[in-house]
């Protein structure tokens, strides 16, 4: 089969993570079809348009193995194979095409591959390699519910390298050379995983740690936000049920909480935190300010925290419902004293480690935030 590539599959790293192919294609053209912006997405999909030629790259003979790969990568968003006939430099050669479903809402202008790679080719990349790490494969259906979470390790991932995560006047700082993981088994479960793998790590005796076999969880990066009114020293607090205690088998397994979720792909840790303080409890903030970021538990999981202090004017109720049914959230909402969140720490009605820090940064700034307001 030959496979025209008008798109993201252009790039010769995302296809050899995609389709598994090194050699990198044909410059080619499809006459009468432009390539256009997906609305409300970074990806591109192709229209007719009779001015218009849309450049794409010609990969040929492609296997059935790879055909496979590419089937699951765009077949499960509803992307079809259509047969075509594409110019190359040698002339006309037909060819294989994924069309989009023609129900595709697309903006006006031109979609850069250059603009895209700079942007998003990394998570992307990451993305392909969970994807095509799942043995068995998934079908269309799941790989459509499973997506999501991958995106969002995928870019917990390109966050993890580009961000300035703390200094090491301390602790050990690594060279690339001191620690290695390898041999991963194909990681267990659709929403969060369990990765089981190798490493081998530099002592600090100097010598080598050796072939050790470790499993982590692989979860995503999450937000944090501490919703406070300085002028009337008041928090809010989140309840809701908690899979994490109920299945340590604690007898009661409501949690008090921040406001919390998961940063979605191509989005900010302050815009996840500005999201989901509107989802679950309709709140606006006069102002943030960036707490903490930390490992809550950095021996077995990936879990990565970014919290945030929300200063706003609290509701006047003590207690209400909030979050999204969409979502099928269950939480009760609490406006407290701050004296009173303290009390619950003390007496261990707040046992979630994440906002017992997050209380005691407050405490530490309380007063110069009550003077300000």
């Amino acid at each position: 089969m030959n496979l025209f590539a008008y798109g993201t599959l252009r790039s010769a790293e995302l296809m050899l993570a995609v389709a598994g192919r090194s050699a990198r294609g044909i410059p080619s053209w499809l006459e009468g079809h432009g390539v256009f912006p997906i609305s409300g997405d970074v990806v591109p999909c192709i229209k007719p348009s009779m001015e218009q030629a849309a450049e794409g790259i010609l990969y040929t003979e492609m296997t059935l193995e790879e055909r496979k790969r590419l089937d699951l990568y765009e077949g499960a968003f509803g992307y079809e194979l259509r047969q075509i006939t594409v110019m190359t430099a040698n002339g006309a050669v037909e060819a294989m095409i994924y069309f989009p479903p023609d129900d595709v809402a697309v903006q006006q202008g031109t979609w850069s591959l250059s603009k895209w790679e700079n942007g998003h080719l990394v998570p992307a990349i990451h993305a392909a390699n969970e994807l095509f790490s799942h043995d068995p494969l998934p079908s269309h259906a799941e790989l459509r519910r499973m997506w999501p979470m991958i995106e969002k390790r995928a870019w917990a991932k390109v966050r993890a390298t580009n961000e300035d995560l703390g200094p090491a006047t301390l602790r050990f700082c690594p060279e690339r050379e001191d620690v290695a993981a390898y041999n991963l088994a194909p990681p267990q479960g659709s929403f969060f995983r369990l990765q089981k793998f190798q490493v081998d790590h530099r002592q600090f005796d100097g010598t080598r740690s050796g072939d050790l076999v470790r499993e982590v969880f692989l979860a995503v990066d999450a937000v944090m936000v501490l919703p406070y009114d300085p002028a009337r020293d008041r928090i809010l607090l989140v309840e809701q049920i908690r899979m994490g205690p109920l299945m340590r088998a604690d007898p009661n397994p409501w949690s008090l909480e921040p406001i919390a979720g998961m940063i979605d792909a191509r989005e900010t840790p302050l815009e996840a935190a500005l999201r989901e303080s509107i989802e679950e409890a309709g709140l606006t903030y006069d102002r943030t300010e960036k707490m903490m970021s930390f490992y809550p538990t950095p021996g077995g999981t990936t879990d990565y925290f970014t919290c945030y202090l929300g200063l706003c004017d609290l509701p006047e109720k003590e207690t209400y419902s909030g979050g999204l049914d969409t979502e099928s959230e269950d939480l009760r909402l609490h406006t407290v004293t701050f004296e009173k969140a303290l009390s619950l720490v003390t007496s261990g009605e707040i046992n979630a480690g994440p906002l017992i820090a997050m209380l005691y940064w407050l405490e530490r700034e309380r007063s110069r935030l009550r003077t300000a307001a």
